[in-house]
């Protein structure tokens, strides 16, 4: 796992091996952002499920201005903090430890806002739409925002349509699908 573009470029990442994480892989990391185009300089990102905090700190690298990582797992975090420290970012990221749900209620809370929120669980938590409409609900993405959700491409995205999300695409690369919302706002 590698930084592939912007500042670091080709730097590798610390991850944790095994079966139990599955890191987004360099080629749907670049999809993602062909499909998304330049990052804002400007720009709020939220990784949920973070992992080792790939796409957020490539994020980052693009010339985001802070990048929010959220695990329930403290040695994921771990790996987030090393990633941070090697690429010289830790000043423009910070961690949260709790699952997705609470940390978006916490978030909502705090009346945090993001332009980009990437989110991508384990395949088999079958927790998609509910992470997308927790997203909506708690309106924590920005007017013109995008959700983009890493899943299994078996796995439905989205259980009802939102009247103030204006475009949805959707991107299969094998087992691996990419769905992006942009969201208009209330």
């Amino acid at each position: 796992m590698r930084i592939i573009s912007g500042t670091n470029k080709g730097m590798k990442l610390y991850a944790p091996e095994g079966q139990s994480v599955r890191p987004t892989g360099d080629k749907i990391k670049e999809a993602i952002f062909n499909i998304i185009g330049p990052i804002k300089e400007e720009a709020l990102v939220l990784e949920l499920f973070a992992g080792s905090g790939g796409v957020g700190i490539e994020f980052l690298a693009r010339g985001a201005k802070h990048c929010t990582f959220v695990d329930i797992s403290r040695k994921s975090l771990n790996y987030v903090n090393k990633n941070l420290d090697l690429c010289n970012f830790k000043d423009r990221g910070k961690t949260i430890v709790s699952d997705y749900k609470k940390a978006i209620i916490k978030l909502s809370e705090k009346d945090e806002k993001f332009d980009y929120i990437f989110a991508d669980p384990p395949y088999e938590l079958k927790s998609i739409s509910n992470i997308s409409n927790s997203v909506l609900e708690f309106d924590i993405l920005k007017s013109g925002g995008l959700l983009i959700i890493e899943s299994d491409k078996n796995e439905k995205v989205i259980d009802k349509t939102y009247t103030n999300m204006i475009e949805y695409k959707e991107k299969v690369y094998g087992r691996t699908k990419i769905s992006i919302i942009k969201y208009g706002g209330s």
